[in-house]
């Protein structure tokens, strides 16, 4: 999860900064601006909505539409979640305005690639950005000072999910948005190190790295399935080829099973093929041919 960047600036009601308004688009969707920031609460599938950002449109909030946002942070269940996510957004930047970020002139060679720009979050502590990526800079004082399990060496912390290692060893440095988020992504990549450093278990659900491998650890001897597509051949059913533990590779062992299409879902782990309701499938398939598959 990538946080270093603020996600927006927020817009009808409130005064200060950011100003916050909400309001309808052209299209009738809930939207709202956050300084230069615009939302919007976009309809996805099976009647569900997702909340979509954009930057600086340049018009009147009536007559924005779906066409001008293209972010996608994630999804909504109704529009008071909407307006819980914008104010949010709100708090944060002020947050962040009030905790002096500035940008600075550095040159650095990261492990991304040269320095494009720089902001400095205190003394020795530094986010650099580059052509594809970027990340946060400690000083060798400074990364000491990260716990042994999480400590990188050189300092580099990536801005995808390393910058969180940064924001639970600094906490006064990030906002209270960006700690919610680093303490999730520290559970989900890292459960051991957050177990040891705040003395506490993670309970099945607070962290999706030991839910994988639980789950693996659960079903090695079981089929799950690797890839599927709706049967062409047998109305109502998913043809999906499955193999032992979810292996993949050279050498892994494959079948194929066909499941009624109410039942497939892949979840967030993968599929569990059950033999006595899944039966096995060998006419013609409906995947294209694909060399070397062991498939049966």
């Amino acid at each position: 999860m990538t946080m270093l960047e603020s996600p927006n600036d927020v817009a009808g009601a409130t005064t200060g900064f950011p100003e916050v308004a909400f309001g309808r688009s052209a299209d009738g969707f809930a939207v709202a601006s956050v300084a230069d920031t615009a939302f919007a609460m976009l309809p996805s599938r099976d009647g569900r909505h997702y909340l979509a950002s954009a930057w600086r449109i340049g018009r009147p909030m009536e007559q924005w539409t779906r066409a001008d946002f293209y972010g996608h942070s994630g999804e909504l269940a109704d529009e008071a979640a909407f307006r819980a996510k914008v104010m949010e957004n709100a708090e944060h930047q002020r947050e962040k305005r009030a905790l002096g970020r500035r940008e600075i002139r550095a040159t650095a060679s990261t492990p991304w690639g040269p320095s494009q720009g720089a902001t400095l979050y205190a003394e020795d502590v530094v986010f650099h950005s580059t052509a594809g990526h970027g990340g946060i800079h400690l000083s060798a004082t400074r990364n000491r000072v990260v716990h042994p399990m999480l400590r990188a060496e050189g300092g580099w912390y990536e801005e995808d999910e390393a910058w969180a290692i940064v924001a639970i060893t600094f906490p006064h440095l990030f906002t209270a948005f960006e700690r919610r988020c680093a303490e999730r992504t520290i559970k989900d990549s890292w459960p051991e190190a957050w177990e040891k450093i705040f003395g506490t278990i993670l309970a099945p659900g607070e962290s999706r790295e030991k839910d994988r491998r639980a789950f693996e650890q659960q079903h090695a001897g079981d089929w799950i399935v690797t890839s599927a597509i709706t049967s062409s051949r047998e109305k109502g059913f998913v043809e999906v080829v499955a193999a032992r533990g979810g292996q993949r590779g050279p050498g892994a062992e494959e079948r194929r099973f066909l499941v009624p299409s109410e039942e497939y879902n892949s979840g967030p782990f993968g599929f569990v093929v059950d033999e006595a309701r899944h039966h096995g499938y060998d006419d013609p398939s409906s995947f294209l041919p694909r060399r070397g598959r062991t498939a049966r």
